[in-house]
């Protein structure tokens, strides 16, 4: 009798599964961009409306922009700490320690996040200023002008220039030691620029390839370049992976991954799936910013065909590209509750604000 009745039990487990409604749900992250006016940091009322907007969304982590175009919203001497020092001057205290306090006290985790090889426009950047354009990569075309290094719109430093790893870790080390209390730290533009991307001709790093590999000249495309460049930002983001692991073991280390896949590896020559399986970084945030759903899946079901570890993955979601577009947006967030592995990120705060349609689809209260 008891075998029949184990057997009939085994039989509707089978048939109809056990719920997983109460399981945990996915873990949900937001960008906070300092490119919103005012910077969030600047207000001690905006910054507490973005904890209660997190709260109200379940949002876990805050990836909180504290280092843009080497300007540094944190007490600096290697980057430009202009932007803290008005920050300091409206909140009458540090702002990102005013902003952990606050998050934490919601239980939600504060990373501090980092665009480490952009320089975006910034012409006065310390960079320049005290190397001049030798740290900026290039291609062989002629260069007049300081604007003739600009790619996209943007100064990309070199990741193969001793120079820039010396100083990118020097920025990484003073965040890590003015903020004891972060729970993690994310390096984003981790990699080459990938607008036409025939990169990494700066003297240094082709007197440095010649060198180390025994080629007299640089191949475009060829197998050597190629896997060089690759060597030369993984490099960098084991630098300052271990750079802030030594000052703080428990913060957790994550980067911005290019997508799609190929995107990543042949134009970007970033091998993110190799920093996850290395413990380069404890989780990657892969920014699927496509305003089309078909296509934002598809890239997500290609990752996981590729990726082993793919609970270590969070997905971004464009949102600064879906503004006005709250049912795109709203179809894209119900792709990433079927797909995602880590959590979800949104990118970011300010195209929220600017569309409350999206924000009611984050937080639960808005019509799609």
């Amino acid at each position: 009798m008891r075998i029949l009745l184990l057997f009939f039990l085994l039989l509707q487990f089978s048939i109809f599964p056990v719920s997983t409604a109460g399981a945990e749900p996915l873990r949900r992250g937001l960008f906070v961009s300092v490119i919103q006016d005012p910077p969030v940091l600047s207000s001690r009322r905006a910054m507490e409306e973005l904890v209660d907007f997190a709260a109200k969304a379940r949002i876990n982590i805050l990836f909180v922009q504290v280092y843009r175009a080497n300007r540094a919203w944190f007490p600096s001497r290697i980057a430009d700490p202009a932007p803290y020092r008005e920050c300091l001057k409206e909140v009458k205290e540090d702002p990102l320690e005013f902003l952990i306090d606050k998050a934490h006290g919601k239980g939600i985790e504060v990373h501090a996040w980092m665009n480490m090889l952009s320089l975006s426009r910034n012409e006065r950047s310390f960079f320049i200023r005290r190397y001049g354009t030798g740290v900026l990569t290039r291609d062989l075309r002629p260069k007049k002008n300081l604007r003739d290094y600009r790619i996209d719109g943007q100064y990309f430093l070199e990741p193969g220039d001793p120079r820039v790893r010396k100083d990118l870790c020097g920025i990484v080390a003073e965040v890590v030691r003015a903020y004891p209390r972060l729970d993690g730290i994310q390096f984003d533009y981790i990699r080459y620029p990938d607008e036409r991307p025939f990169y990494g001709y700066s003297a240094m790093n082709v007197e440095r390839f010649r060198e180390e590999t025994g080629n007299k000249s640089v191949v475009e495309g060829s197998k050597a370049w190629r896997d060089w460049k690759r060597g030369q930002v993984n490099a960098l983001l084991t630098l300052l992976t271990e750079k802030a692991r030594s000052l703080h073991p428990d913060l957790r280390v994550s980067a911005t991954a290019c997508a799609p896949y190929c995107r990543a590896y042949e134009e970007a020559f970033q091998d993110w799936p190799s920093w996850l399986e290395s413990g380069r970084v404890d989780f990657v945030t892969l920014m699927d910013y496509s305003p089309y759903p078909k296509e934002f899946q598809r890239c997500i079901l290609e990752i996981k065909e590729k990726v082993s570890g793919w609970e270590n993955i969070n997905i971004g979601i464009g949102a600064y590209k879906l503004v006005g577009l709250p049912r795109t947006f709203g179809e894209e967030f119900r792709i990433c509750g079927k797909n995602g592995g880590l959590s979800y990120v949104i990118f970011h705060y300010g195209s929220l604000l600017e569309d409350p349609a999206l924000a009611g689809t984050v937080s639960g209260t808005g019509k799609i």
